[in-house]
């Protein structure tokens, strides 16, 4: 990179030097010689177990659990979540007070990112923003493993 910025600077060096006389580092296109831990083959799709629900639904189910919260106990609000969640996100859910959840409905379908085989991310759209899901299926069966909020 350091060798691209010099070839269109305009001759002076106001980029300070890696040491004394060193080289800048050589750039190769051969893909044999790419070191980098950056994968450019797109990711296995994700794999379900006969008779396991797709990610898409469990998604979708998650995400339509976790937006009834209104006049449910914090018990009654997590007990419905808990078929699709892992235990580790159970866990983070006990004592949540659902009253704080920014969303009373889902509006789309959810869009799916392959992270490989047994790990996908969804993004559910809301009727006040976008649920992150990250969900996870080591045996096959898909659970939601991690939630995120964007408000936007």
């Amino acid at each position: 990179m350091i060798g691209i910025g010099r070839l269109f600077a305009d001759g002076e060096s106001n980029v300070p030097s890696l040491g004394a006389g060193s080289p800048a580092p050589a750039i190769s296109v051969d893909p044999s010689e790419d070191d980098s831990v950056i994968d450019s083959d797109p990711p296995p799709s994700p794999s379900t177990s006969p008779g396991r629900a797709q990610p898409e639904t469990v998604a979708y189910a998650f995400a339509s659990a976790w937006s009834n919260h209104k006049g449910v106990t914090p018990k009654a609000w997590r007990d419905r979540l808990l078929p699709n969640a892992t235990k580790n996100l159970a866990n983070e859910l006990d004592g949540v007070d659902p009253a704080g959840v920014p969303a009373d409905r889902v509006v789309g379908k959810p869009s799916l990112v392959p992270v490989g085989a047994t790990v996908v991310n969804a993004v559910v759209t809301m009727d006040s923003g976008k649920l992150n899901l990250r969900l996870v299926a080591p045996d096959g069966h898909w659970l939601v493993d991690g939630i995120d909020w964007d408000g936007s």
